[in-house]
């Protein structure tokens, strides 16, 4: 037994272990993992959040930075600046230039009732950032499933308020634009730590089961508004000509009364006039309009006869032209 210890004992390898190497060899495993763990890379799009044991110290930016090594500092980076997408009502497999979507249904998410009693179906898409990394990290175990349960709830409320005619087709702007202001209070107010950046409308439709019913009651009522058009069209057409020809007439039967007001004064003026010199000199006067008379009238005349005062038949005068 004693011969084999000391065979052991003089084998080359047991002289290189020893303790002074092995506590070295210990104190460089330990450097070296402090080194490791003491230096952590932010990226461009990030904010890193930096925990000491557990509980938030500071933020760091972009960049390579330093902190307290095996796990006493540990950094967690957040996208800041990278848009999320969310989809309600569809999903989207593949985006591209022909995009491909999931073939499954999720009427649950998109099959909303309106003001009237009615049903549509809407599916939108909300883009948000994380505009509060620490709040994000710490204030909702789930930010992104309460993004979706608000989303919907806001949607739901907005689309409640209104007729399945506006949602369809000219509210949907107005109610893109109302859920998203909602949607951002409920996220502060519960402090999400997101910000929403557009809601979309993607697709407004009646429910499938209705949908020919609603496209025959939608062309009604284009045909409806067609003929209300086409009245008003004809109406602007022929009111407006019938009130032209109408002060068109006004203005002539004024003119016509205004010349002859003016000519039965003239008339008057003139008699009043011959009055006048008829008083002055009678004989004179009714001799000369005696004869403006016959020059107004013979030349009209087509046949002359010349009557004799103490004869009983008229003596025509033939030929008395040539």
């Amino acid at each position: 037994m004693q011969d084999i210890q000391e065979l052991i004992t003089q084998q080359p390898y047991t002289r290189l272990i020893t303790p002074k190497r092995i506590v070295w060899a210990v104190l460089g495993v330990i450097v070296l993992g402090c080194l490791a763990t003491s230096f952590y890379t932010v990226e461009a799009d990030e904010i890193a959040v930096v925990l000491m044991f557990g509980k938030s110290v500071r933020q760091a930016e972009p960049g390579l930075h330093f902190k307290l090594p095996l796990g006493i500092e540990r950094a967690i980076s957040v996208p800041v600046r990278k848009v999320f997408k969310e989809e309600f009502g569809f999903r989207t497999l593949r985006a591209g230039v022909r995009t491909q979507y999931d073939t499954r249904d999720y009427a649950d998410e998109s099959l909303l009732l309106t003001g009237d009693l009615s049903i549509a179906d809407v599916e939108w898409v909300v883009q948000y950032k994380i505009k509060d990394p620490q709040m994000f990290l710490f204030s909702v175990r789930n930010p992104q499933r309460a993004l979706r349960d608000l989303s919907e709830s806001v949607m739901s409320r907005v689309v409640g308020d209104r007729t399945v005619t506006e949602v369809l087709t000219v509210g949907r702007i107005e109610i893109a634009a109302e859920v998203e202001k909602h949607l951002q209070q409920l996220l502060d107010l519960y402090q999400t730590g997101l910000d929403v950046a557009t809601v979309t409308l993607q697709d407004v439709n009646p429910p499938e089961a209705v949908k020919s019913a609603f496209n025959a009651v939608n062309e009604a009522k284009q045909e409806k508004e067609r003929l209300i058009n086409e009245a008003w069209r004809d109406y602007n057409q022929s009111v407006p000509k019938a009130n032209g020809v109408a002060a068109q007439k006004i203005s002539e039967a004024q003119g016509y009364a205004l010349k002859r007001v003016n000519e039965a004064q003239g008339d008057a003026d003139r008699f009043k006039a011959i009055r006048s010199e008829y008083q002055k000199a009678k004989e004179v006067t009714r001799r000369r309009l005696y004869l403006e008379a016959m020059r107004e009238v013979l030349p009209q005349v087509k046949e002359i006869y010349v009557i004799d005062g103490n004869a009983n038949a008229p003596i025509p005068l033939l030929q008395l032209k040539e």
